[in-house]
């Protein structure tokens, strides 16, 4: 069997005494797309910032396309990596956050275009031309030119994700993605990354929105206490819950 393009092996976080994951085992084939769903403060966040190690694990391991992320072996022993050979592999991970983070001092181009000159290396022409692409990729190729300030919030979080398609990335990370828009701007976004699952991008999406993981995602994982408590395809997982714990959640967002 091919390797999964991600694997996560008995990943543990603790925060001083607060133990966050417990032992979380996950795996992402290529073009597949998991939702990871549960109450606040369960871990799903951490989780996925431990993937890219924003977060350091304080045990287990992360994978990616068939390499250890984040580690590697200094005389027999698994240390973590500096940022600077770090930041070669998180180039390989797009992460869009639930704040968009743009530099507000450059344009929807420029906040799209300058991670790749900087990063990669691009000239400024190459660079531009895909941070274009990317934009119309995200319905955005008519605000190019428009300040962050000029922006609405599900245009900002647009041109977010752009930013980190402009990365072209094995995998996309989104953590709660529409959590800071106002309810009528939510749609576009969930449109944009919809698209981009019909694609086939791999992705890993942290969402309250319960509706649009059972559509869009391959598998579904439920997250309580820092432990993964069910998962499986989107229409059982969702649709016919097991675990009473689930069920009480899914009751609980589905009737608001």
């Amino acid at each position: 069997m091919a390797e999964p393009l991600l694997r996560v092996e008995e990943l543990r976080k603790n925060f001083g005494e607060l133990e966050v994951l417990r032992g979380v085992n996950a795996t992402l084939e290529r073009g597949h797309k998991t939702a990871i769903i549960g109450p606040s403060g369960c871990g799903k966040s951490t989780l996925l910032r431990c993937i890219n190690y924003m977060e350091t694990p304080t045990a287990g391991h992360i994978h990616l396309d068939g390499e250890l992320f984040g580690e590697h072996k200094v005389g027999g022993k698994l240390v973590r990596m500096t940022e600077k050979q770090l930041a070669k592999q998180r180039a390989q991970v797009g992460m869009v956050f639930q704040g968009f983070y743009l530099w507000p001092h450059l344009n929807a181009r420029d906040n799209v275009a300058i991670a790749p000159m900087k990063v990669r290396g691009l000239d400024k022409k190459s660079a531009y031309d895909l941070a274009d692409a990317m934009l119309q990729k995200v319905h955005m190729s008519h605000k190019a030119e428009e300040f962050p300030e000029r922006l609405s919030g599900g245009q900002q979080q647009r041109v977010a994700i752009a930013r980190a398609l402009a990365q072209q990335p094995k995998l996309m990370l989104f953590d709660e993605p529409t959590s800071a828009l106002d309810p009528e701007l939510v749609g576009e976004v969930l449109k944009v990354i919809q698209e981009l699952a019909v694609e086939g991008i791999s992705m890993v999406l942290v969402t309250h929105e319960v509706r649009f993981a059972r559509q869009v995602a391959d598998h579904v994982i439920f997250i309580s206490d820092g432990l993964i408590i069910e998962e499986g395809p989107p229409d059982q997982v969702i649709g016919d819950p097991s675990h009473e714990r689930l069920r009480a959640f899914l009751k609980q967002i589905l009737e608001h």
